[in-house]
């Protein structure tokens, strides 16, 4: 096991951006167990593809790890009481990427069975055996789905169905993502130094499911300590540590195959057709809950952070809590707050209302000051290329989000819009301020799909 970059990669990848990254507001800050919140409202779209239908009704006494949420879709994941309480009318929440959607609210009991560091040890500690081979890869996969598992890195991706590889496709490497490139957010840095073994066992789990016999996590070198803690934690496995250069989008996986593998994903294709499955660290420890202690995803840490908090943490949250109770915990806004973020500033979602609930998807809250946010007039595109030297995939952004404004789709679909990842860097380096991600993730909105 080697701690230098991988043989096949080269650690880096083509173009990209380096933002200021502004971790050092959180990461020296432990994961703390939010307190249990009065309600949770959990959401039954809070993963890519079809919603899941309410499986409990109005007044039902529910315990965490309950199944409120479910559907017969392959491509879904079920969704679980994070507290124990009494379900109340099922309500609508607005998500913070703007989508509505249905939620079954749960009043907190007076009650709750874990909490503070007994939830934290229940989640994280513990042995953690590394006999992955004595597990059968279909109950690997079957767990994964019943316990909800989805890429908690942020895309929210149903992890089973990543597992199940189409006939005919075979996967040889499965790649841990720890890079954590976004900038502000240090949740998967601390899950790796606090609660590495999970991640270790969650991985070769992974590995056993999808029939792959290389396993490698990925991390940037701005991380050592989390390296070595991972580099511990995987002693007596064949687990490969690779180190890559920092760079944005350095966590994006088609940027991550590269430089871990050397391996590109064909434009508007899928890692399994090179023959990769990539897995968040902190998927990588929900696989490893579900498969050996029946857990469902009913936590996740988030990063609370930013110039305009009090108090920047890293929380464990409770599926469903408030964005408003993670902010109160962190001793509130500061008078100069100027914007609430979900995740981080390059690819984060605006927050209009912090009663949006928290879900597996999330990893971060960052506040913004009015020195933060930018307040530049909006000009003409000056054709300087700026944006295209920056675009990590290869793509010309300035046309995708001009089509995308004038509803031109076919213009849209010859420049790839939807192989677009939506990491910012156009947006970041553009001289005009044109809202190219946010051009491009509404014509990714409206575009008829073929």
């Amino acid at each position: 096991m080697s701690s230098a970059v991988v043989t096949g990669g080269k650690g880096t990848f083509a173009k990209g951006v380096h933002p200021d990254d502004s971790k050092q507001l959180s990461a020296a800050a432990g994961i703390e167990a939010l307190p249990t919140p009065k309600q949770v409202a959990i959401a039954l779209l809070q993963h890519t593809g079809a919603p899941c239908e309410p499986t409990v009704k109005n007044k039902d006494e529910v315990q965490p790890g309950d199944v409120v949420g479910a559907s017969e879709a392959f491509i879904s994941a079920p969704v679980h009481a994070s507290i124990a309480g009494t379900v109340a009318m099922a309500s609508v929440a607005t998500l913070p990427n703007g989508r509505h959607v249905k939620t079954v609210p749960i009043k907190a009991a007076d009650a709750q069975p874990l909490a503070g560091a007994a939830l934290l040890e229940d989640l994280f500690g513990g042995e953690w055996p590394t006999d992955a081979d004595a597990h059968d890869p279909r109950a690997i996969r079957q767990a994964v789905k019943a316990a909800g598992v989805v890429g908690m890195g942020g895309a929210a991706f149903p992890t089973y169905v990543k597992f199940t590889p189409p006939e005919g496709k075979k996967i040889d490497t499965i790649l841990v993502n720890g890079c954590e490139c976004e900038p502000y957010l240090t949740a998967d840095y601390r899950l790796m130094l606090e609660a590495p073994r999970p991640i270790i066992t969650g991985a070769l789990l992974a590995a056993r499911a999808c029939g792959a016999a290389r396993v490698v996590i990925a991390i940037e070198d701005n991380k050592p300590d989390a390296a070595d803690a991972m580099r511990e934690a995987a002693q007596g496995t064949n687990i490969e540590i690779a180190l890559l250069h920092t760079k944005y989008p350095m966590g994006g996986e088609r940027q991550t195959i590269l430089a871990a593998l050397g391996r590109e994903v064909p434009t508007a294709g899928l890692p399994l057709e090179v023959g990769v499955v990539v897995v968040n660290v902190g998927t990588a420890a929900a696989v490893a809950r579900a498969v050996l202690r029946g857990k469902p995803v009913t936590h996740r840490v988030v990063t609370v952070t930013g110039a305009g908090i009090a108090e920047p943490k890293n929380l464990l949250v409770p599926v469903g809590a408030a964005y408003q109770d993670l902010i109160d915990f962190c001793g509130g806004l500061k008078a100069d707050a100027a914007r609430v973020v979900s995740g981080g500033p390059m690819m984060g979602f605006t927050l209009s209302d912090l009663s949006a609930p928290v879900t597996k998807g999330a990893s971060g809250v960052t506040v913004l000051t009015e020195a933060d946010v930018r307040h530049a007039e909006q000009t003409n595109c000056v054709r300087c290329g700026k944006c295209v030297d920056a675009c990590p995939l290869n793509l010309v952004p300035v046309k995708m989000a001009l089509a995308s404004r004038h509803e031109d789709w076919d213009l849209a679909k010859r420049y790839y819009l939807r192989a677009c990842c939506e990491c910012g860097c156009c947006a970041y380096v553009c001289p005009a301020q044109i809202p190219l991600v946010q051009l491009m993730r509404m014509g990714k909105a409206k575009m008829p799909r073929d």
